[in-house]
């Protein structure tokens, strides 16, 4: 059994219920992670706990195994049936015992409570466990994101040990299957007329024996280190998406494989161009001799510009579409640009210029109502 699942409280440390499902669980991790992550608060130690306490229960609450006996091993702490732990109340538990140890349980039913309440026969702590996803921010321009990137990121955080690789051992040693449990990290133990099974004391339930544990990491087989990381974006990522790298995350224990790295994409905006799904749209203003008259102007796209014949008579806001001109895709074609021109009124006018629009409205807008259909 691990001890922190009888003092610590993974779901309140996550902030869901214990009701949460795995996408709930996901979710809230994802948001705690990108707030305590050590890049985000390089100089917090008390961020680099939480980020540690978020990530150990997530890595609990997110397999569906452990979940189990988590749930378990805190239903019994809470409703008394171990006396003396956090939370246990009552003068229930194993004959009434008063001060019942963590090392007590450890000893009677083994790490994790062991086959007599049918769940978890091998242990919390044997056999190889999957390193927990990591995540980190990556930003980019409007331009990049379009396009699609391969960038270099730094993510500083708990890896795999640089000098022994994560075996643990010192270069030039070995690491040797532990001969009292066979490599399994359990052992037996008759308890009278029933048999439990026990986390090996010989390899700490690890199934390996380190005889010369690595100088760097002590044997752990991971460091907190600054890797550099590369990270292709595939084009057309839009902003909030979340890139996942398999194997890139926070190491793997007891020879597991590492978890991912899951990048989420903060996209800039544009300074012309904005985005519609697949499209891009922009707001091109032209004159109003060019809208009664028409003509052909240039308009800007992000591969440089193209002309669009603009007919006689275009109102203000009538959209041209530009096709194949918007962000790409995977597969198929590419999105279109959207051309919205905007009619510019001129502000300043000469007499002469005055007096020759007066005579234009006079020959052309005589009688003219363009507010009829709105009765007035």
């Amino acid at each position: 059994m691990n001890r922190d699942w009888v003092d610590k409280d993974f779901y309140e440390v996550l902030g869901v219920d214990k009701t949460a499902d795995a996408s709930e669980i996901k979710r809230a991790y994802r948001k705690l992670a990108q707030k305590y992550h050590p890049d985000a608060n390089p100089d917090s130690s008390d961020a680099e706990e939480k980020f540690k306490d978020i990530s150990e229960a997530y890595a609990t609450l997110s397999n569906e195994e452990q979940r189990k006996e988590y749930d378990e091993v805190r239903r019994m702490v809470d409703s008394g049936g171990f006396r003396g732990f956090p939370g246990g109340g009552g003068s229930g538990g194993f004959g009434g015992a008063q001060n019942v140890r963590f090392e007590d349980l450890t000893d009677l039913f083994g790490g994790g409570l062991g086959d007599l309440f049918g769940f978890g026969g091998q242990g919390r702590q044997s056999g190889p466990l999957r390193g927990a996803d990591t995540s980190a921010d990556l930003h980019l321009s409007f331009e990049d994101a379009v396009r699609g990137i391969t960038t270099t990121i730094q993510l500083k955080g708990e890896a795999q040990c640089s000098t022994c690789r994560g075996s643990g051992a010192e270069p030039g040693t070995s690491v040797t299957t532990c001969q009292v449990c066979g490599g399994t990290g359990m052992v037996a133990q008759s308890q009278g007329f029933f048999s439990t099974t026990r986390p090996c004391s010989t390899c700490g339930g690890t199934g390996r024996v380190v005889a010369t544990p690595c100088h760097t990491c002590h044997g752990s087989g991971s460091e907190v280190r600054t890797r550099s990381i590369k990270v292709k974006i595939p084009a057309g990522v839009k902003n909030g998406a979340v890139v996942r790298l398999k194997g890139k995350g926070a190491p793997g224990r007891n020879g597991g494989p590492p978890g991912d790295l899951l990048v989420k994409a903060h996209v800039a905006r544009h300074e012309l161009f904005r985005r519609s799904g697949d499209n891009l749209t922009v707001r091109v203003p032209i004159t109003f001799t060019e809208a009664a008259l028409g003509t052909e102007i240039q308009v800007p796209t992000l591969d440089g510009p193209v002309r669009l014949k603009i007919p006689s008579g275009t109102r203000s806001g009538r959209t041209f579409r530009v096709r194949g001109r918007g962000v790409p895709k995977q597969r198929g074609k590419p999105g279109d640009l959207m051309a919205t021109v905007e009619v510019i009124v001129p502000t300043k006018l000469s007499k002469d210029a005055k007096k020759l629009l007066k005579q234009f409205a006079d020959e052309y807008e005589a009688g003219m109502n363009p507010r009829e259909n709105l009765g007035v």
